[in-house]
């Protein structure tokens, strides 16, 4: 599990428009990085939706936001195209980065969905320098982020 003050683990993926996007390419901006289970689920369209919504709020504190999920770029481009989302979604499909980000369920909706390998709920708040500065991994998938705590982190390293 990473924790405040670990170095944020650089990967390449591919956004909603089949580009190669890297964590390395935003060095010298701070990063909101998103995990999110499942495009075009209720609880992480609202978390998209927040984010794009109060998105000039986050570029005002120097930040890149970044949505991660194990679903396909192709997946992605419907749910970022559908909502509007103005930034980028990363397709983990090869589960790497949210099992390196200790943000990877087992079993996801044990009993019911059984499915094996989708992205936890997590954001991670990461400085200029590719240091973690907040870390925060949900295990209930209904649950959102702490949206003031993410603002508060980004305010003080700002």
């Amino acid at each position: 599990m990473l924790k405040v003050g670990d170095a944020a683990p650089d990967f390449a993926l591919f956004n909603q428009d089949a580009e190669k996007v890297s964590l390395e390419q935003f060095r010298g901006k701070n990063v909101v990085l998103l995990f999110f289970p499942l495009a075009n689920t209720s609880v992480c369209t609202k978390e998209m939706c927040t984010f794009r919504d109060e998105l000039k709020v986050y570029e005002n504190l120097d930040a890149q936001v970044l949505g991660v999920s194990v679903d396909s770029p192709f997946a992605l481009k419907m749910f970022a195209d559908k909502n509007n989302y103005n930034f980028p979604l990363l397709s983990d499909f090869n589960k790497e980065v949210s099992a390196n980000y200790g943000a990877l369920y087992d079993v996801f909706v044990p009993g019911k969905f059984d499915f094996k390998g989708v992205s936890k709920r997590s954001a991670f708040v990461i400085d200029k320098n590719g240091v973690i500065q907040y870390a925060e991994v949900l295990e209930n998938a209904g649950e959102e982020p702490n949206y003031s705590a993410i603002k508060s982190t980004l305010e003080k390293i700002k």
